[in-house]
């Protein structure tokens, strides 16, 4: 259970009895339509003739948390032109090479490449650098911003040693405890940012003064999130303090309360389940999906409300319950297949059975749901792999 050692990848379709023909038919069909598929239903827009944007449908803006997930799923499907045209439009748009936060990318701009921030959103970086690093091993580097390895590398430079020797700015993770922050400066965290399993990565390719840094980085996330995530619900709350509580208190700038189970949180299963997809070391963490499987029982309808991470309902409508039903279904990478283990792999199919059912999200608030839809796509079917 570790692809990083035998470079074997699941297939859970397969392992629930979809054939290859189905496998692939359902891939080919949701990128078509997530890419480049009507108005009304795709995510990926070109530029003039060298870029391209994701649209967050439900704010009409691109922000570096759906760009990068782009590049990603570019990488992962070998789409080396669309991955391009992303990156341009990243680096024209929304990096910034000045100021309190240089080289970081502004974390939302207007579809017009305008700004509506200067601040940067540490899981835009990761998954920037880990799609570049992806793309260097895939197709090789390029020159200038093509260089793809180099970028990714600067990113993460900037992103450890912001604020060291008289730069300006602050660095992403917090440089005592190891752990990546919310945002530059705040003395939280975002349990849905830790992704334990790129910085295993990192500490390979990125810079060698930091591979140390990122070794523990990944042991520490994956004690942070047994902490972070609720030891009876498995459930984790959006924002969490270092020692793992939810942090309730609202928010300076919209009065917004973030130490529920909501939005941001659900990633946080999925990223667990690729984690022990792609490298197995389990601190703890491992378990958690398959608590959370269990807290929502057999009765899908438990996953349209808001709750508090001991599993108290707070009765408020879910807006991404498509996102929701798809990382949980991702986070079954985390349940080995056996025959024997019996109860344990039913409940995980059974989830990976709902989220073969659900199509696509349509509507406004497509955006968030269908970027979750198509990593969980690729994950359960053995396609989301290392580079």
């Amino acid at each position: 259970m570790a692809a990083y050692n035998d470079k074997k990848y699941r297939n859970v379709f397969s392992e629930i009895g979809k054939s290859d023909a189905e496998i692939e038919k359902k891939i080919k069909d949701a990128v078509d339509t997530f890419f480049y598929g009507s108005d009304d239903e795709r995510i990926y827009h070109p530029v003039g003739d060298d870029m391209g944007y994701f649209e967050d449908t439900g704010n009409h803006d691109a922000r570096t948390e759906g760009m990068s997930y782009g590049m990603m799923m570019c990488v992962q499907l070998d789409m080396k032109e669309e991955f391009d045209r992303i990156w341009k439009w990243s680096k024209t748009y929304m990096f910034m090479d000045e100021g309190e936060n240089e080289g970081y990318f502004a974390w939302s701009c207007n579809v017009d490449g305008s700004r509506n921030s200067d601040g940067p959103a540490p899981d835009g970086e990761e998954f920037y650098a880990m799609a570049l690093f992806f793309a260097s091993h895939r197709w090789g580097d390029g020159e200038g911003i093509f260089n793809y390895s180099a970028e990714a590398k600067e990113i993460l430079r900037a992103c450890v040693h912001k604020g060291e020797n008289g730069r300006a700015g602050a660095p992403m993770w917090n440089r005592d405890n190891h752990l990546v922050l919310f945002v530059p400066g705040h003395p939280f965290s975002d349990p849905s940012y830790h992704l334990p399993h790129f910085y295993e990565l990192f500490a390979e390719w990125a810079y060698e003064e930091d591979k140390e840094f990122w070794q523990t980085a990944a042991k520490e996330s994956r004690k942070y999130l047994v902490k972070t995530c609720h030891p009876v619900t498995g459930l984790n709350p959006e924002y969490g303090n270092f020692d793992g509580s939810p942090v309730n208190d609202p928010m300076p700038w919209d009065g917004s309360v973030h130490g529920r189970f909501f939005s941001d949180a659900y990633r946080t299963a999925a990223n667990i389940g690729l984690d022990a997809e792609w490298f197995g070391k389990d601190e703890g963490q491992i378990s958690v999906p398959l608590k959370m499987m269990k807290f929502f029982g057999t009765d899908i309808e438990a996953m349209r409300c808001v709750y508090e991470i001991d599993g108290t309902s707070l009765e408020l409508p879910v807006l991404h319950p498509v996102g929701l039903l798809a990382t949980m279904a991702q986070s079954a990478l985390s349940v080995p297949y056996s025959k024997e283990s019996g109860s344990d792999f039913e409940i995980a199919s059974k989830w990976v059975e709902w989220f073969w059912n659900q199509p696509l999200r349509q509507g406004k608030r497509r955006y968030y749901d269908n970027c979750l839809y198509l990593f969980a796509l690729l994950a359960l079917s053995g396609n989301y792999r290392i580079w």
